[in-house]
């Protein structure tokens, strides 16, 4: 083994690929041939220094944490959000056919192989990286080979990467491919959401009790404030994601969060309204009848629709894309939370027809959104593959 000056002369060399070791001390195996040496650089020379490889690109860890990439003689700036690595634990029996599948897709742009390097669970370790327009199909051709199964798949958005093959690999896509979501990541995002500690509950509660404060007060602001805190969404996507997989128990318990968690934010602003009635605390505005908050909230209407419509739109747009926030939370929970507010104060209160038309817009909203998630996660699908080309296993 020995050092080479650049990459050309690597490529002179017939090699079959050129790796940069990223540490300071490493312990090195090349080809058949071992040839273990302690590295020890400074890091100006690890960061122009490279290693040439032979039947491929073996690192095993030494006394620090070695990583081989493979470099090209061509560098070029991609921009953030077009590559990701891809890093897999392989059963060496399937090992030759996933190299097989991953050396014929022009969209992998590096290639790292550890013989026997993973030792939990046992099997060889793999990586590469890939461009966004076929990160979809090398997934799904992953999958095919059962590596989630008897393996392990982990994917890592790439923020920056330097490589002209990945720029002419990208170039060759359809102009939308490359932004395409990344629909495993789509669907661990939303599976994410769909745990439902004591903490989910309480934030409901509290989300609840503003909400009473707000319509009390006829405050717009604690409106507002009570519906950034509202978690209620990540239950209703996962119940879409559950009828559109089949998956009844995510349903299951995506229901069951949403009836006892909504149940106990409507109990929490009752007894608050019943306390507020009790110590003749509620303010004159409210007591007269003048409560513009709480009437836009019980009386549903053709404008109620629309509203939940486009916000399980947005909702689910948002979360395949990885382009959810705090506003656009606010925007999904006008449609939640101020009415299971509404049913606990309007009934502390006497108001049993305001609590009615609360409690119907609530259970309105919340169906929609369901059925907007349900449907819209398969419609995004369809467009994106019809848009961008294949889009991987259905979500």
């Amino acid at each position: 083994m020995r050092w080479l000056n650049s990459v050309d002369e690597a490529h002179d060399e017939s090699l079959d690929s050129v790796a940069f070791i990223e540490d300071q001390e490493a312990s090195v195996k090349v080809g058949g041939e071992h040839a273990e040496r302690r590295l020890r650089r400074p890091p100006q020379i690890l960061e122009n220094s490279t290693v040439a490889c032979r039947d491929g690109v073996a690192v095993e860890p030494g006394l620090g944490r070695a990583r081989c990439r493979v470099a090209h003689s061509d560098e070029g700036v991609r921009e953030s959000g077009a590559m990701i690595h891809v890093r897999v634990i392989s059963p060496p029996d399937r090992t030759p056919r996933l190299l097989e599948t991953l050396q014929s897709d022009v969209g992998v742009v590096s290639l790292v192989v550890v013989k026997g390097a993973a030792q939990s669970p046992l099997g060889d370790a793999v990586e590469f990286d890939v461009i966004n327009a076929e990160t979809n199909r090398v997934l799904d051709e992953l999958r095919g080979l059962e590596l989630h199964r008897f393996g392990l798949i982990a994917i890592d958005n790439v923020d920056t990467v330097l490589s002209e093959r990945a720029e002419r690999a990208e170039r060759a896509e359809p102009a939308l491919a490359s932004l395409s979501p990344i629909w495993q990541e789509a669907e661990t995002r939303i599976k994410s959401l769909g745990t439902y500690p004591p903490s989910w509950f309480a934030l409901l509660t509290i989300a609840g009790l503003i909400g009473a404060v707000g319509i009390l007060t006829n405050s717009q602001i604690l409106i507002v404030a009570a519906m950034v805190i509202g978690p209620e969404y990540g239950a209703i996507i996962n119940v879409a994601l559950g009828l559109r997989a089949h998956d009844h128990a995510r349903v299951r318990s995506g229901m069951r969060a949403l009836t006892v968690g909504f149940a106990i934010a409507i109990l929490a602003a009752l007894v608050f309204g019943l306390a507020i009635r009790a110590l003749d605390l509620q303010p004159r505005a409210f007591e007269l009848g003048i409560r513009p908050v709480s009437q836009l909230i019980n009386t549903p209407n053709v404008y109620s629709v629309v509203v939940a419509v486009l916000a399980g739109i947005v909702g689910v747009v948002s979360l395949t894309e990885a382009r959810a926030n705090t506003l656009i939370g606010v925007f999904i929970s006008v449609t939640t939370i101020p009415a299971a507010a509404d049913i606990g104060i309007s009934a502390a209160f006497g108001s049993f027809r305001e609590a009615r038309g609360s409690l119907f817009q609530l259970l309105l909203n919340i169906s929609i959104l369901i059925a907007i998630g349900t449907v819209g996660l398969g419609i995004q699908r369809r467009v994106w593959r019809r848009w961008a080309g294949p889009a991987g296993p259905d979500l």
